[in-house]
């Protein structure tokens, strides 16, 4: 009986392990005593006994003789019909439940919901719990962008709340967009290399223009006020205003810096990371940081390397390019392809 075997396919019957067990036994060994039951499913008799009560109470089973009682199961087709009918009827009362008590949730003194598309959250407990729900429901994409000031007590994908449980679900996709400006300390740059998980992407960018959190496009997080985010924040439900925030977040993605993570050994110059042209691994992880803005100690401790190291290759790289500026570095690199795709 392989077919039956999935747990999930019982999910919608509220029928327990060993009722199902035993229903399955029965649909393909009519007339079976309680002990034949016991016997074929590996269970004590007693076990057996229980689920044949219980499926003859949902009228799944039907005894069909005595001494010993016999058992047969009712025809599936109709009487699992008949159950399934009874649960969705069970699951109309509480939907209809669920929106009787959304109603005292949105009118209860202190909460502010004027409308099911948008929701104030005023104090950081909220907002965390609101964000915790949000990440923990999420099933296939959280998109992400940070930026000071940050509110360390507050939960976001890269806070050290994070751990306590309010994580991103295997298999789903952290996209994380940085303020390139707020990379300013190790805190800040530990902070965004723990955001990243296993199916997570990280980049970095200046001027990024605001904080917000996008959880599966179907929901969103943002401040109401951009310059204190302990002023309350914004739970966005409208699908209009969800779909341009998840277009101003692709926007912002495309020219943004991946950060690489990767621990690569440090080349002493530029030129010796060159040859024939062709700019190796670690001076087109620099050239990239610094084009997304970040400053020489950020870079450092991005790529692990001493600031001395990083200052060498960039001004390797500004008399090879004949470049006075940081930013001539970065736009005669582009127009050269060296800001492209890691090498193989």
């Amino acid at each position: 009986m392989d077919v039956f075997s999935s747990d999930a396919l019982w999910a919608g019957t509220g029928l327990g392990a060993p009722a199902r067990q035993v229903l399955e036994y029965l649909v393909g060994h009519p007339d079976a005593d309680e002990d034949t039951v016991a016997a074929g499913i590996g269970v004590p008799a007693t076990a057996a006994r229980a689920a044949l009560r219980s499926l003859e109470a949902e009228l799944l089973a039907v005894r069909v003789g005595e001494r010993p009682t016999r058992w047969s199961a009712s025809p599936p087709r109709s009487s699992l019909g008949a159950l399934l009918g009874r649960k969705r009827q069970e699951l109309a009362r509480a939907e209809l439940y669920a929106e009787q008590l959304h109603e005292i949730y949105r009118t209860a003194p202190g909460r502010h919901i004027a409308t099911d598309l948008f929701e104030v959250v005023e104090s950081d407990e909220q907002v965390g719990a609101r964000y915790a729900h949000l990440l923990r429901s999420s099933r296939h994409e959280v998109l992400h962008f940070a930026k000071p000031p940050y509110v360390t007590s507050r939960i976001a994908p890269a806070d050290d709340s994070t751990a306590t449980g309010a994580t991103v679900r295997p298999g789903v996709r952290l996209r994380s967009v940085y303020d390139s400006d707020g990379i300013s300390d190790d805190g800040c740059l530990e902070a965004a290399l723990r955001s990243t998980t296993a199916e997570g992407e990280l980049r970095l960018v200046p001027g990024l223009p605001m904080k917000l959190v996008i959880f599966d496009g179907v929901a969103a997080i943002m401040p109401l006020r951009g310059d204190d985010p302990a002023a309350g924040s914004l739970v966005v439900h409208s699908s209009t205003l969800l779909d341009v925030l998840t277009a101003l977040f692709e926007s912002v993605w495309e020219r943004a810096v991946p950060l690489s993570l990767e621990s690569r050994p440090a080349a002493p110059t530029a030129s010796a990371e060159r040859h024939d042209g062709v700019v190796h691994s670690r001076t087109r992880d620099i050239l990239r940081l610094m084009s997304a803005g970040m400053k020489d100690d950020a870079i450092a401790r991005a790529l692990r390397l001493s600031r001395r190291t990083v200052q060498t290759h960039i001004s390797d790289l500004g008399r090879q390019l004949g470049a006075r500026t940081r930013f001539q570095i970065a736009l005669l690199a582009q127009e050269r392809g060296w800001l492209g795709a890691p090498e193989e």
